[in-house]
């Protein structure tokens, strides 16, 4: 028996920022931000100086003039995330990707042939620095919830692991903003109550919390307060969507610059769609203004498709209607989603048959990109066009 729990939350430390260090010997050490318009990623040389993801560009190189700014590489960042996600399953077959880097480990059942989690979790960070070259943070412990707490306070580069017994003298010492679901809303509605601490939060009456917060974040928070989180992990969770996103800058994007991005995103997730065996109905393009409020438009299709002329005209069709509130406002994202996904296996063909043909047509360009490289075939109105699309997702 072992008094650790069996869940390793493992997330690679400032993963864009990283990729770019290694790749680049020169920025080891120095203060690295991807994205020039926005901040997409921060190395910890910079976070130093107050720098953050999201924040704009420009006010990020007021806070750190002297460091070295990086369009980002998003077939590098892809290429680095598989190579993780294969150590990620070499150590256990119980793995749940959240993202481009970050996944669940179930370890439990591998203490006799492979020791202790924190054994193994200190094993799984060597083979990431051997095999892909990157930092990462491990945090162990018996639930989903507590290890994601344990890695984010043992950033950077580090390993924490919280035992049985001292997990609520782990937890409670932490500011509210610890738990899932508190953000700056929700701790200042509990500041008000003088509720400032994890601790303070789990002494209060759970009716309080659910009067202030809601019924079913008020009861939640309670039990994440008390270490209870009863999930485990998931094994093959289908995607609900998949997308893709760019930054933009803050400089004015004509309409014909928007649809160029439009296309580049449509073009690619629809690609991906394709590749999963799956079709959509529905397509939502995203928005996020210069002043950082944001707006999403979707559009439901009569019938499901893989096809990338039926979701570009949808997504067209939404960024038109879209445009006066970008040329009141100003534009910094646009991204695009496809949802409410299905198998492709038992839709039945509608009439007329010429969808399915253009579908089919998608799938030998598919082919030849897939042989040649996604270089070989492009749409006319992207020749030329840098592949820096932003797509914080887990990879196929």
């Amino acid at each position: 028996m072992t008094d650790e729990g069996p869940i390793l939350h493992a997330d690679l430390d400032s993963f864009y920022a990283s990729v770019e260090q290694r790749d680049d010997p020169a920025l080891k050490g120095r203060p690295v931000i991807v994205g020039g318009g926005v901040v997409l990623a921060a190395s910890y040389e910079a976070k130093a100086y107050g720098v953050r993801t999201a924040m704009g560009g420009a006010q990020a190189r007021r806070l750190c003039p002297h460091a070295v700014v990086v369009p980002p590489r998003m077939s590098a960042y892809l290429a680095a995330s598989r190579a993780v996600f294969e150590v990620f399953h070499d150590t256990t077959p119980w793995v749940e990707g959240l993202s481009i880097d970050e996944a669940f480990l179930d370890v439990g059942g591998l203490t006799r042939i492979a020791g202790r989690p924190s054994d193994i979790a200190e094993r799984l960070r060597v083979a990431v620095a051997e095999r892909a070259g990157l930092p990462i943070t491990v945090g162990v412990a018996r639930t989903k919830f507590l290890a994601k707490v344990a890695s984010r306070v043992a950033k950077p580069d580090g390993l924490l692991v919280v035992p049985h017994d001292a997990e609520l003298e782990f937890l409670h010492p932490l500011p509210v903003s610890a738990l899932w679901g508190v953000g700056k809303v929700t701790t200042e509605k509990l500041r008000a109550r003088g509720i400032t601490t994890v601790g303070q939060l789990a002494t209060s009456e759970q009716v309080d919390l659910t009067g202030l917060l809601g019924r079913g974040a008020g009861r939640q928070l309670h039990d994440l307060a008390h270490n209870r989180d009863p999930r485990r992990v998931e094994l093959g969770r289908r995607r609900r969507s998949i997308g893709a996103q760019r930054s933009l800058g803050r400089g004015r994007r004509s309409p014909a610059e928007l649809d160029v991005v439009l296309v580049a995103l449509i073009d690619r997730i629809a690609r991906r769609l394709r590749a999963a065996h799956r079709v959509c109905r529905t397509v939502t393009i995203r928005l996020r203004f210069a002043d950082f409020e944001r707006a999403t438009r979707s559009h439901t299709l009569t019938e499901p498709t893989a096809g990338t002329g039926v979701l570009l005209a949808a997504a067209r069709e939404l960024l038109g209607a879209a445009l006066p509130l970008i040329a009141d406002r100003g534009i910094t994202l646009l991204g695009a989603t496809l949802s409410n996904l299905a198998d492709e296996d038992p839709f039945q063909l509608a009439l007329p048959f010429e969808r399915q043909r253009a579908t089919q047509l998608d799938t030998a360009l598919d082919a030849v990109r897939d042989r040649f490289g996604k270089a070989a075939l492009t749409r006319a109105i992207l020749l030329g066009r840098p592949d820096d699309i932003e797509m914080p997702m887990l990879p196929d």
